[in-house]
């Protein structure tokens, strides 16, 4: 049974079952005031980690995961497809970029490599223990490249327009347990 009752100041609405009694309190039409500054959370952001790897930092703690690297395409890929993209043969190459540049994002982190892409936001994960190579391709003058992960069951990933591609496929390779030897073939345009 719901039994409600109104004064100008308070709505109290009780709901009564069997087993339970519960009271819920409403208060309208109060004024909104602005929380003030010890109630906003402040802006954070992470950054990625410009520490050396080592043994001992890699497996430090495997419960903890910490973020080496998350972000999305390079921007100079962007700009770069953009003033392309004023020539009509260009065209398909700049709305790759566009895409890119808004639906792709990476995370590298101590116990796994996120791929986040698509207008749905398909994730991919996979652990550094089934890596078998890790391969780069710089773009532009090597601002900016590709990185051709090969898993252990004969998959490919290919991480495109990675910014700071040469870290993060030494990353990769020293959390796999691989001796960290870069395969890296020429610069192959944009």
């Amino acid at each position: 049974m719901a039994v409600a009752s109104s004064s100008s100041t308070t709505l109290i609405l009780s709901l009564t079952t069997s087993s339970t009694h519960q009271s819920l309190h409403i208060i309208p039409n109060l004024p909104f005031t602005k929380p003030s500054s010890k109630y906003i959370r402040p802006t954070t952001k992470l950054h990625v980690s410009s520490k050396p790897i080592t043994a001992t930092t890699a497996t430090s703690k495997p419960n903890e995961e910490t973020i080496f690297f998350d972000g999305g395409a390079h921007y100079g890929d962007l700009v770069a497809n953009l003033l392309l993209g004023f020539t009509l043969l260009w065209l398909p190459l700049t709305l790759a970029a566009v895409l890119r540049a808004f639906y792709l994002r990476f995370r590298f982190t101590n116990l796994r490599v996120t791929v986040i892409s698509g207008l749905t936001g398909d994730r991919s994960d996979f652990g550094y223990n089934v890596i078998k190579d890790v391969q780069v391709v710089p773009r532009f003058i090597g601002e900016w490249g590709d990185i051709i992960i090969t898993l252990k069951d004969g998959t490919r990933v290919d991480l495109r327009s990675v910014p700071k591609f040469r870290e993060i496929a030494k990353y990769c390779l020293s959390m796999a347990e691989k001796p960290v030897v870069l395969k890296e073939s020429g610069p192959k345009g944009f």
